[in-house]
């Protein structure tokens, strides 16, 4: 059984994998594997949310009376820049040997909304377990190695995922 590694960046994906002995020459593939991980990195955001129009087509003409808009519930779509590295993560999300999703986007609440909308949008089976890597030190090998080994529930951040999730919902609204 695997545990996946979910990073931000390539770089950081990268100083994961040489942390844990992975071989690195599989990152033209958009991960890394071995020893028992798999290291895949997001770049960046990988979705957006929902321009107005893509709610309703009556508020692609921007009209005065539309006014506030606010939907129900706030929606996402893959960014086409990023969607070949989504399809990779999503991939790798539904693999029959996975027993662990560390997420280890950048420690803050940007982090952890990248993460958790892409953990969202995956069709991930039942009973894997999920957890938190954080440090907002270097990432040297005894970072990784310490960080991995004290990783946290990831429900111990739901209130960062809300943070951020409020933080860019208020900036879409306004």
């Amino acid at each position: 059984m695997k545990k996946l590694i979910l990073t931000e960046k390539p770089s950081v994906a990268r100083d994961f994998a040489k942390a844990l002995g992975l071989p690195l020459g599989r990152s033209s593939e958009g991960f890394f594997e071995g020893q028992g991980y798999i290291v895949t990195w997001a770049v960046g955001h990988l979705y957006g949310p929902f321009s107005p129009e893509d709610y309703d087509i009556s508020y692609k003409k921007w009209i005065l009376s539309n006014l506030p808009i606010i939907p129900t519930t706030f929606r996402y779509s893959p960014l086409d820049k990023t969607k070949s590295q989504l399809k990779i993560i999503l991939n790798q999300l539904q693999r029959k040997d996975l027993e662990e999703i560390i997420v280890a986007t950048d420690a803050g609440r940007e982090g952890e909304l990248i993460a958790r909308i892409i953990l969202e949008s995956a069709k991930i089976k039942d009973g894997l377990r999920y957890s938190r890597f954080w440090s907002s030190q270097a990432l040297d090998n005894n970072v990784v190695q310490k960080g991995i080994q004290q990783r946290k529930d990831l429900k111990d951040f739901n209130r960062l995922y809300q943070a951020g999730k409020s933080r860019q919902e208020a900036d879409w609204l306004v």
